[in-house]
């Protein structure tokens, strides 16, 4: 059974190859727009649901399984997706700072004949407390402006973090042991096991 990874996210490809998980992608390309009054939580796993289904239906009657994964910055309830811009990213960085804030990412498997599974995978993650130019510093790079939160924890802002409680690479954009988990129990293997054990 082949799978699918429903995303054009380097990171998630990088994380599947790191535990040696074959695959290919096909991104899904949907509405991301949060509603109105939505949890994040529900949001979160809604855009993993959403974005299985649109690719699995591209594969009806193949053996495939489809991996789609959504991941939001939530502070005081808000979703801080990626920054629009420079005052956007500053804005985003600054609420961030001497605060903890939570990582949530949804995962769900789908095959083509609409069988799925979701799963909710929490982080939270304390920032140091950071200064003006310090922000500016940061938003002077490149690694920003395609991360939720306005940041990604596998590069610079590694040095903002002083700890997290939960899944590393949930903050990086796939959990890799509840992934893992769930590729296992449909049968799609790593290089952890060999396929029927």
């Amino acid at each position: 059974m082949e799978l699918i990874l429903a995303s054009a996210s380097p990171r998630r490809r990088e994380l599947l190859q790191q535990i040696g998980v074959p695959h290919r992608c096909d991104p899904a390309d949907i509405d991301e727009s949060r509603h109105e009054g939505e949890p994040p939580e529900e949001y979160v796993q809604r855009m993993a649901q959403e974005k299985a289904a649109v690719v699995a239906a591209r594969y009806s009657g193949q053996s495939v399984v489809v991996l789609a994964a959504d991941t939001s910055v939530v502070l005081d309830e808000d979703v801080l997706g990626k920054p629009a811009d420079h005052f956007d990213g500053l804005g985003m960085l600054a609420r961030l700072s001497g605060r903890s804030h939570a990582v949530l990412t949804a995962i769900c498997l789908q095959r083509p004949d609409g069988d799925s599974q979701t799963q909710l995978v929490e982080t939270q993650v304390t920032f140091t407390s950071l200064s003006r130019e310090l922000c500016e510093a940061y938003l002077a790079t490149d690694e920003p402006w395609d991360k939720a939160g306005g940041y990604g924890i596998q590069g610079l802002a590694a040095a903002f973090v002083s700890s997290i409680e939960g899944s590393y690479s949930n903050v990086v954009g796939l959990p890799l042991a509840q992934t893992w988990q769930m590729l296992s129990g449909l049968g799609i293997a790593s290089v952890l096991e060999t396929p029927g054990e």
